[in-house]
């Protein structure tokens, strides 16, 4: 399956999670990385660090992509991105300002074969929209974590960051699969799987340090694991139900969805919570599964 990351790595420690399934997963061939949202070459580097802590990791280069949301919103809980890594400036990553032209590449070299996998907000995947206009049948999916489609529509961080984008990419052609809110806080990530991710060794471990850091910033010990419950999908959608939908997104950021035959988007409603829960733990621990 090939595959496109496209990610805010370095805010909520959920897309380091989700790095750690595509890495510990070969029905994966990563077909390029790209960054978005703020300090997007600091978030590439700390992806680029990650990535080289695993057992096998791939020859891919992270592309910084789009820094500045097109709604202008500013980023949200700043400067704290890579701060377990002082070193961080020395890492590979592509040149500044790569990724939309990257993504736009990869999607062009795999045309109708790509999947993209979206956990941040959607800028880069709008612009790569604007540029190409073939864009929108050289993907044959985006898979988006963002949203919120339960009873309570909250505005959801990767959607309100840039509503603007999240709007141009729901209007496209694209066939899309969003899993929301109300989806992925239906598990949580708990000491005991942080202990078996920690043990499987240093990409492990370091994914048990920024959980740590997530876990103190909001102060409970457990976190929704929002970003790999999309990366499950893709590797079991057979563990999950969705809906086929018309989806919008309105002006402060909230998402609605009605169901309809017609409709281009596949809302994920529900899955098989403890099924998802151990594959994923399963696959970030296969990451270093050839060093233990």
């Amino acid at each position: 399956m090939h595959l496109y990351l496209d990610t805010d790595l370095g805010t909520d420690v959920d897309d380091a999670l989700a790095l750690g399934v595509i890495l510990g997963s070969p029905e994966f061939e990563i077909a390029g990385i790209s960054t978005v949202y703020g300090d997007v070459v600091l978030r590439a580097q700390l992806a680029h660090r990650l990535i080289g802590l695993a057992a096998n990791p791939p020859d891919v280069a992270v592309a910084p992509g789009e820094g500045q949301t097109r709604s202008g919103k500013p980023v949200w809980w700043p400067g704290h991105e890579g701060a377990l890594h002082a070193d961080l400036q020395a890492e590979r990553t592509a040149p500044a300002d790569s990724g939309v032209a990257d993504l736009i590449g990869a999607a062009r070299h795999h045309a109708g074969e790509l999947d993209v996998l979206a956990i941040g907000p959607l800028t880069n995947i709008a612009a790569a929209l604007d540029a190409d206009p073939a864009f929108e049948t050289n993907v044959r999916r985006l898979v988006v974590m963002g949203g919120d489609f339960g009873e309570e529509r909250v505005p959801e961080h990767n959607f309100v960051s840039d509503i603007e984008a999240a709007q141009r990419v729901f209007d496209s052609g694209l066939e899309i699969v969003v899993g929301g809110l109300d989806l992925t806080t239906q598990l949580q990530t708990r000491p005991e799987d942080v202990a078996a991710i920690t043990a499987a060794g240093p990409f492990g471990q370091a994914l048990a340090a920024e959980i740590a850091q997530w876990w103190r910033f909001h102060g409970h010990e457990w976190n929704n694991p929002h970003d790999p419950i999309l990366a499950a999908y893709l590797l079991a959608p057979d563990r999950f139900a969705s809906v086929r939908s018309t989806v919008r997104i309105d002006d402060d950021g909230r998402s609605w969805n009605d169901p309809s035959a017609d409709g281009r988007v596949q809302v994920v409603t529900s899955m098989d919570r403890e099924a998802v829960l151990r594959l994923m733990i399963e696959r970030i621990c296969a990451a270093d599964a050839a060093r233990v």
